[in-house]
């Protein structure tokens, strides 16, 4: 009976946080696929190096659950610009979601890079050229990002010093 309630009262849960956020559920889903396909080439690569070890696997673990956190911090963000914005009666689109999507594609775009050298570390070939159109296309989606960012809040902040 017990488990039964457990596993009705995750589902509600998870079932109303995919509602809510259903412009990320795809980008979460590909952050999660690329999150565990770096972990795995990384953990070949360093069996391949002779280099494995369980402290660093735990280490990779920990990291790859702070990206969940950064992407949390993420949409925080979005949630509490989104309403100040509405407080002060600026009109803004439901699906006002800056932050959190940013941050989600910038971690898929470092987690790309990662597989890329993971798999370079095992032997694999790789084409000179997706390494550099990944890499540019991390600084345009970090430059896009400010600019976006400062659409929509307009100026950039002047910062006053006493």
């Amino acid at each position: 009976m017990k488990e039964n309630i457990l596993r009705t009262t995750i589902s509600l849960a998870l079932t109303g946080l995919l509602a809510y956020l259903y412009i990320l559920v795809v980008p979460l889903i590909i952050l999660v696929v690329f999150i565990i396909l770096d972990y795995i080439s990384g953990m070949v690569a360093a069996w391949v190096k002779k280099e494995i070890s369980s402290r660093i696997g735990i280490k990779g673990i920990v990291k790859k659950l702070c990206y969940m956190l950064i992407v949390a911090v993420g949409m925080v963000v979005d949630w509490v610009v989104h309403k100040s914005l509405l407080m002060v009666n600026v009109k803004v689109s439901e699906e006002f979601i800056i932050f959190g999507l940013v941050v989600i594609i910038w971690l898929i775009i470092n987690e790309s890079i990662s597989i890329l050298e993971n798999a370079s570390e095992i032997g694999a070939p790789l084409p000179p050229f997706l390494i550099s159109v990944i890499k540019r296309l991390k600084k345009t989606v970090e430059k896009k990002a400010e600019g976006k960012v400062e659409n929509a809040l307009g100026d950039k902040p002047k910062v006053e010093y006493l």
